[in-house]
């Protein structure tokens, strides 16, 4: 019988083990998903906004995947430095799927964009969705948004749209949510009146869907403003008809709201296009004062060159949304230029040739690139190849059950009912608030719940 471990709870992880369960090639196959959280669903229930309901539901489908007989999640299982090394793990399962995503922020590379108040947007994201290493990196006390008027968020994707949307969010809106209440008692008392979301290229290259750009005009009391002048300056402004019909559809919404007047209301989510970062700026209290941007043009090539012009951007928060990056686990190889795993097919490679049993999906295989469903093709490449190995990879002999040598290493996996009473926790928390489900936000209070199950 084929026993494989997945590492990693994400859509990546999960559509992996789905698909190696419900293929007819080699029957009985046993999955184990693993992760370094007790909680399963990777940035599912870590990256979607929490006011994105319809997305987050998609942990039922992989909630169906995980309760499959023949897929065991085990939680607070760490595969890298310091816990269970990739070579001992591989010991235990005929094969390993490695489904770790990209977790490093790339960085603007700009003086300034170490000073208090400029953050990751992926920062911002984990604090509001309740990640556990957010109170252990001290971001709590921070509390990004205390005493800011104005912030900036640089980039123009699903991300940069999101934190400006949770920005400008109001508490009402938030406290049906599962947000942590920390977070939304920080959020209820925001000061945040502008918020500035911008590109260094032209809207035609935006990278946020149509959808997620009109919930910014949504809002209650917020208004989004466009220059006219800005988009002007994309050649495929005034003619869009050559651009993909999602860009198009973008050009669109924002005309609408360049060509519309003032409303005069309390908040504004500015849209700025062609201006590219050059320096963060400090105040007096040695925290960011406001971001400096250098006015760019297009190249005719799709790029942009600099003018020369440079603006000023007055903001207490700056929120950088330019990118994800794969990094390095240790015992594994890494394309350090590409911020992946070498593979052929989802084959690990080793010097060029395949590493037996070894095998990658997800953004460590790809890069960062895609929507949450571009993970499903991704792993049945994965798994193909696997299964086309599986002939030589069952000849290796491996523990009958891999728990046992899991405990054997010094780990204490959080198994699916541990899970299930971490759920049980998160909504007698929220009813203790007089909320709906409220995420626990801290190692210690994840364990302690998991633990009960155990004790119980």
């Amino acid at each position: 019988m084929l026993h494989v471990a997945v590492v990693g709870s994400g859509p990546s992880g999960v559509y992996a083990a789905q698909s190696l369960v419900e293929q007819d090639r080699v029957p009985g196959v046993r999955v184990d998903v693993l992760d370094r959280l007790p909680c399963p669903y990777g940035l599912v229930r870590y990256g979607v906004a929490p006011d994105h309901e319809k997305i987050k539901s998609l942990q039922n489908n992989l909630r169906t995947v995980l309760e499959h007989e023949r897929v065991r999640f085990l939680g607070s299982v760490e595969i890298g430095p310091g816990a269970l090394p990739p070579a001992r793990l591989l010991g235990l399962y005929h094969a390993v799927v490695y489904c770790v995503g990209a977790a490093a922020d790339r960085r603007l590379g700009v003086p300034g964009e170490d000073l208090p108040g400029s953050h990751s947007a992926t920062e911002f994201v984990s604090w509001y969705s309740a990640h556990p290493d957010v109170l252990t990196d001290g971001f709590e006390q921070d509390g990004f948004v205390r005493g800011v008027e104005s912030a900036v968020v640089i980039g123009v994707g699903n991300v940069a749209v999101d934190v400006a949307r949770i920005l400008a969010r109001g508490v009402a809106e938030l406290l049906p949510t599962d947000m942590p209440d920390a977070a939304l008692g920080v959020l209820a008392g925001s000061g945040v009146r502008e918020v500035h979301m911008v590109g260094r290229r032209g809207p035609s290259q935006a990278r946020f869907t149509t959808k997620e750009l009109r919930e910014l005009g949504s809002l209650p009391d917020t208004e989004v403003v466009v220059d006219p002048a800005e988009l002007a300056l994309d050649p495929a402004y005034a003619d869009p008809s050559a651009l993909p019909a999602a860009n198009r559809r973008n050009i669109e919404v924002l005309r609408g709201w360049a060509e519309r007047p003032p409303r005069g209301l309390p908040r504004r989510i500015r849209l700025r296009f062609f201006l590219r970062p050059v320096a963060l700026t400090a105040g007096a209290a040695g925290r960011v004062a406001g971001a400096r941007f250098e006015r760019t043009l297009p190249d005719g090539r799709g790029g942009v060159s600099g003018s020369g012009r440079y603006e000023d951007i007055p903001a207490q928060l700056v929120l950088r949304s330019v990118g994800y990056r794969g990094v390095p686990l240790a015992g594994l190889p890494f394309d350090a230029e590409r911020g992946t795993v070498p593979h052929a097919g989802g084959r690990v490679l080793r010097d060029g040739a395949p590493s037996p049993g070894e095998y990658v999906a997800g953004w460590i295989k790809r890069g960062p690139t895609g929507v949450i469903g571009t993970n499903r093709p991704c792993a049945k490449e994965t798994v193909r190849s696997l299964l086309d190995d599986a002939p030589d990879l069952v000849r290796r002999d491996v523990p009958e059950d891999p728990l046992a040598g899991l405990r054997a290493a010094g780990l204490r996996p959080v198994e699916w009912p541990g899970w299930l009473a971490i759920e049980r926790a998160e909504a007698a928390l929220g009813r203790s608030l007089g909320r709906g489900v409220v995420k626990i936000p801290d190692w210690a209070g994840l364990r302690r719940a998991a633990q009960e199950q155990e004790q119980g």
